[in-house]
């Protein structure tokens, strides 16, 4: 059976299943948990995604990372922050949004260490070509993902709050977002140093890690489907398709 994976909703991140009636065929109830399992974080949290990444979501390779000073750190989630608030607020086709974003976040993620780490034992066990394939789809999932909201947020901006050594190899930067007719968001930012440069290695959204929320879906995938990472790169695909399906509207 083919995996699915949802594009990004907007709703609170939940690994919880949903219990089928007795008399759902079991093909039916297969293909709704299938899909239940990758529901995404909140539409508050994916605000916070879409400044960030989720995310997702430490994403770092543990191999590369290296410590960064706080003072650094603020400065990257400055600018960072403000290239994706004017990306938001561009009013951009959604293709030349989609290409914006991207530039923004290869720059700004340890997208390698990202999609590693939320792969996670899967890793060890996927084949070198699933690997590479996976981390295709993983940062085009990303892109298309984030790039597909930004035109729900119009108006956003955001402000820096205090910055603190979380450990001797990532800083926590806080800061809150604010968008027309909504609360605002605490979010909390780890950058480490990946390769001499800083990197955003996770977001905190409300006391959410977006690596493990992330990391905890995509397991669910490959163990429903007997270990197998080729149903969710086709899960991926799957995702990517309806992505671009709506880009085209």
């Amino acid at each position: 059976m083919a995996a699915s994976l949802r594009p990004w909703d907007g709703r609170r991140g939940n690994t919880t299943r949903r219990h089928p009636h007795p008399t759902v065929p079991a093909a039916a109830r297969d293909d709704e948990t299938e899909t239940s399992a990758m529901t995404m974080i909140d539409r508050r949290s994916l605000l916070a995604a879409t400044l960030a990444l989720p995310a997702l979501t430490a994403l770092r390779h543990p191999a590369l990372a290296q410590g960064v000073d706080p003072g650094r750190a603020t400065s990257f989630i400055q600018s960072t922050g403000q290239e994706m608030v004017a990306a938001i607020n561009a009013g951009l086709p959604a293709a030349q949004r989609r290409q914006q974003v991207g530039a923004i976040l290869r720059r700004s993620v340890d997208i390698q260490g990202v999609g590693r780490f939320i792969l996670g034992r899967w890793w060890n066990t996927a084949t070198p070509q699933e690997q590479q394939q996976y981390m295709q789809l993983f940062e085009e999932t990303l892109i298309r993902n984030l790039s597909a909201r930004f035109g729900e947020y119009q108006g956003v901006r955001f402000s820096l709050g205090r910055a603190q050594q979380r450990t001797e190899d990532d800083v926590l930067v806080n800061t809150v977002v604010e968008r027309p007719n909504s609360a605002p968001v605490s979010l909390d930012w780890r950058v480490g140093d990946v390769g001499g440069q800083p990197k955003i290695v996770d977001l905190i959204a409300e006391g959410t890690s977006l690596r493990l929320t992330q990391r905890s879906e995509y397991s669910s995938v490959v163990s429903r489907n007997g270990g197998k990472v080729s149903a969710l790169l086709d899960a991926m695909k799957g995702q990517i398709a309806q992505l671009q399906a709506q880009e085209g509207r």
